[in-house]
């Protein structure tokens, strides 16, 4: 197969959709009272980044930690964040826009502006109430990852020990249905594997996984076996792979969890000193700077070999983009703001990706799986 040259690669990435499942972003927009145009330093994105890296469309993460907020308070964060965007969109009219559709983000891409979604992170948001779910579709959310790092009085979690044996309730199988009757896209990213399985028996539309790579490369829990990518092929799904370096590679795993374990006191000094929010951000830049320090950093290779990987099991029409970017503590080499992100598309048209399934992969499989909800 020809392999595309680079400028080529360049051209078509910023002539294709590009859209980006996952972003934290918008935290730091609320929590730091800094503006998405101008970003601030350490940011992974803000709209200049975005336009530089050709990123057509993004979906902010509406995230609750579960460990700080719960239950009513969780819904409360979210409702915030999503008022933070909002503000930025009534701020920034010329710069992005709100989409809900497949229409909206090729309209606004079209106008030269950033197409701006919402995915909300973990379904404890929604504190066990349907109205709360049809509250933020109504706001704009488009996505809802079931679960975060905390299984739910209703699925499983796949980043605790309950969530291990823990499926769907009656009530998760009821907002999965609520969420196709919707039009909001089932995302399993975060979910244990036996609540995965459940929902694949009862969402009756394609299902995502917003932030996952593939468990055959890395046996990170949040990654996906085979048997499970198939799956989400199989309901006409999309795999979005995360650019978070912990989940991509064992090595660099392995060695961040010794930086880790090293600076655990200096965390419990900050959790001491600061209240919930200014201790997060304070222990992530303390995170930042050690494992910049002390671990060779990951190249975005490893992130293109997830990509292939998938792409090679079940077609490219079933793998897409989701960053995190924002969210993380580390980033690949090569990859390190949104502004690079042709150098991803690039790596993978040397690999003997078509222009079509770079297309799909950029953007155009997303396009699809919203036009099916």
């Amino acid at each position: 197969m020809e392999v595309m040259e680079l400028s080529d690669s360049t051209q078509l990435h910023h002539q294709a959709i590009v859209i980006d499942m996952h972003a934290d972003t918008i935290l730091r927009v609320l929590d730091e009272g800094a503006d998405l145009a101008q970003g601030a330093p350490g940011w992974h994105l803000d709209l200049n980044l975005m336009r530089a890296g050709g990123v057509d469309a993004q979906f902010f993460s509406i995230w609750a930690d579960p460990y700080e907020y719960w239950g009513l308070d969780a819904a409360d964060r979210a409702f915030a964040l999503i008022g933070a965007l909002d503000q930025q969109l009534a701020k920034h009219p010329d710069q992005m826009e709100r989409a809900l559709t497949s229409a909206d983000i090729r309209r606004i891409s079209q106008m030269g502006k950033v197409a701006a979604l919402m995915g909300v992170e973990g379904g404890h948001a929604i504190n066990d109430d349907l109205d709360v779910l049809r509250e933020f579709h109504r706001r704009g959310v488009r996505y809802l990852t079931l679960t975060h790092s905390r299984t739910t009085n209703w699925a499983g979690s796949s980043g605790d020990e309950i969530g291990q044996e823990t499926g769907l309730s009656e009530f998760g199988r009821e907002v999965v249905r609520e969420m196709n009757r919707l039009g909001m896209l089932v995302d399993i990213s975060h979910v244990s594997d036996k609540t995965f399985w459940e929902v694949l028996t009862v969402a009756e539309k394609p299902v995502i996984a917003s932030h996952s790579g593939a468990r055959a490369l890395s046996k990170h829990h949040r990654n996906m076996t085979d048997e499970m990518i198939r799956a989400v092929a199989a309901s006409g799904g999309v795999v979005c792979v995360v650019f978070y370096p912990i989940f991509l590679d064992e090595t660099y795993a392995a060695q961040a969890r010794e930086v880790f374990a090293e600076i655990a006191p200096q965390f419990e000094e900050i959790d001491a000193s600061m209240d919930r929010v200014a201790a997060g951000y304070a222990k992530d830049r303390l995170s930042i700077a050690a494992l910049q320090r002390y671990v060779p950093p990951m190249s975005f290779l490893r992130l293109a070999d997830h990509i292939e990987y998938i792409a090679r099991l079940v077609g490219a029409e079933h793998v897409g983009l989701g960053s995190d970017y924002d969210g993380i503590n580390c980033v690949p080499e090569g990859l390190e703001t949104g502004a690079m992100m042709p150098n991803l598309t690039a790596e993978l048209a040397r690999r003997g990706f078509t222009a079509q399934e770079l297309r799909q992969i950029l953007g155009e499989n997303i396009l699809r799986v919203m036009d099916a909800q």
